[in-house]
């Protein structure tokens, strides 16, 4: 399985809620780059179970992937917040395993701000 497919297959996993299947797809010490976030793969899992990204939907938009990075930029929405944010999550992958992680967040604006769209 190429880098690519493993984070696709993370990706479906910790949407249909299983947080426990990213144990086997981080390296025990992954690093964390988000603010807030913590890095250890125990220490990120045990964070996202406590997270609002799982009440979210997350619609990938497209994935890209070169070497050992992979980018996903993905629309994420609650209930409560039907524009949501736009999302660039970049992954490094070592030997199958996801090592690093970086992501961007943008609230989507107003339509109007925004002529061409967010995605």
């Amino acid at each position: 399985m190429n880098n690519k497919e493993l984070i696709e297959r993370g990706l479906k996993e910790f949407a249909s809620g299983n947080v426990e299947a990213l144990r086997t797809l981080l390296h025990e010490d992954f690093l964390e780059h988000s603010p807030g976030n913590p890095s250890g793969r125990d220490e990120f899992v045990e964070f996202l179970t406590r997270s609002p990204l799982l009440e979210s939907r997350m619609t990938v938009k497209r994935i890209v992937a070169e070497g050992p990075y992979v980018m996903v930029h993905h629309h994420a929405t609650r209930a409560d917040d039907e524009r949501g944010a736009a999302v660039v999550d970049i992954w490094r992958l070592e030997d199958g395993l996801i090592v690093e992680h970086w992501d961007v967040v943008q609230p989507v604006p107003d339509p109007a701000a925004v002529p061409n769209g967010m995605f």
